[in-house]
């Protein structure tokens, strides 16, 4: 890694899924900058990854194809980070599916979307941190972040299938940071809405409104997530199991 030595992440490796866009891109540029080499994973956005990847400062970074909803593919991923990096320090698990679906309108949320949903945002998150497990407690100080919503704890969001899949998140994640401490520590952090293009359908004018209902009366960037993500990673480093609201005082 030119010119990175020194740096507080330097030597690390990091596996961001997401990667390619929104939350995921601004992590992957803050945990480059700090000194890591990272894959940027992504499901469809080969192209945004690897235009994301190149972007990085630093070098040995490298998109890779890290679908939530392909466990045998992820398998894969786990396995080729082991080849190419021989470790894995840090995951983020920036990655998730949402479709707008107004709350009262029941028959909208049909099977097939909640499927989808937890699919990708309960089981998949599972699947690559089951998957990556072992190549992280084989540092002895490793870190996976997962990125919620506050969705989670106050029932709003996207639809009502995003905010349930967020809080199984949160529960898991309760479960992760007993059972793979003390080789690795796991934080959420939870946003409140943020402005990017992640939801489908969400307006300028809803970010705005939801902006202005926050104590704080400024919207949240993706690199304000992502300075969180990172101070998960370099500076709370006796924190486990613990949810880092990003919210602008939403909860309040």
């Amino acid at each position: 890694m030119t010119g990175m030595q020194g740096s507080p992440l330097a030597g690390k490796v990091a596996v961001v899924t997401g990667g390619s866009s929104g939350i995921g891109a601004a992590s992957a540029g803050l945990i480059a900058a700090a000194g890591a080499r990272v894959v940027v994973g992504y499901n469809k956005g080969a192209d945004r990854a690897a235009a994301v990847a190149d972007a990085l400062a630093g070098d040995g970074h490298r998109p890779m194809h890290l679908p939530l909803e392909d466990t045998a593919q992820i398998r894969r991923a786990a396995a080729a980070v082991r080849e190419a990096y021989g470790r894995a320090d840090i995951l983020v698990n920036s990655a998730g599916f949402t479709r707008m679906v107004a709350h009262h309108d029941l028959e909208a949320l049909d099977d097939e979307l909640i499927d989808a949903v937890m699919k990708a945002n309960v089981r998949g998150v599972f699947a690559t941190i089951r998957a990556f497990a072992p190549l992280l407690r084989e540092t002895g100080d490793a870190v996976i972040v997962n990125i919620s919503s506050g969705a989670a704890q106050s029932g709003t969001g996207s639809s009502i299938a995003y905010a349930a899949s967020k809080a199984a998140l949160n529960t898991m994640s309760l479960s992760l940071a007993r059972v793979l401490a003390p080789e690795i520590r796991v934080i959420v952090v939870a946003p409140g809405m943020v402005h990017t293009g992640f939801v489908p359908g969400r307006t300028e004018e809803m970010m705005a409104a939801a902006a202005r209902a926050t104590p704080l009366k400024r919207q949240i960037k993706a690199a304000d997530v992502a300075k969180a993500v990172l101070a998960a990673i370099t500076h709370l480093t006796h924190t486990t199991g613990s949810i880092i609201a990003v919210d602008g005082g939403r909860h309040l």
